[in-house]
């Protein structure tokens, strides 16, 4: 009976892993690119590996213009013509976007907003590549969950390692 249990318990692990990874998979392949600049961010920590910190604008403005210490929310994003984004306002149920307008879920904790990923992991050696980000780049769910695909630098270019001879 305890054999059964455990294999029933892995099982309806394993699918719960797998759903999150199909849900972050189709947020990847069928949402929308935002950039959200970056503000000033940790580029390195020796003690977990090669990864930079990231600290988003937009979690800044957030920051000012909400009260409450703990809140989970929406916020309407305005994307330019280079698909960065800024702060439109706080999301009300039923308001109406424009076609240039994004919702991106945060969530408030005391004086930390968080947006997606905070981390941007890299392999070993690479810090100089990724050095100059001043962009995230989001893909965006039409629900707000977003992903973080990759960095890009101040001319809105993808930040990626050289293709290796090998390959």
């Amino acid at each position: 009976m305890r054999t059964k249990l455990l294999w029933a318990m892995a099982l309806v692990i394993l699918g719960v892993v797998n759903y999150a990874v199909w849900d972050k998979e189709q947020v990847v392949s069928k949402g929308r690119t935002v950039l959200l600049e970056l503000a000033p961010r940790d580029p390195r920590s020796l003690m977990q590996g090669d990864f930079m910190m990231l600290n988003y604008g937009l979690a800044g403005a957030l920051r000012s213009r909400l009260t409450d210490r703990s809140v989970d929310g929406l916020a309407v994003v305005t994307l330019n013509e280079q698909g960065v984004a800024q702060l439109d306002r706080l999301y009300q149920a039923g308001s109406a976007l424009q076609t240039n307008q994004a919702l991106i879920r945060f969530r408030k904790r005391g004086e930390v907003v968080r947006i997606g990923a905070e981390s941007f992991f890299f392999q070993e050696g690479q810090a100089a590549i990724y050095s100059p980000a001043k962009y995230g780049e989001l893909k965006v769910a039409a629900d707000g969950e977003v992903v973080l695909v990759g960095l890009r630098d101040a001319q809105r270019l993808p930040l990626r390692p050289a293709e290796s001879k090998n390959q």
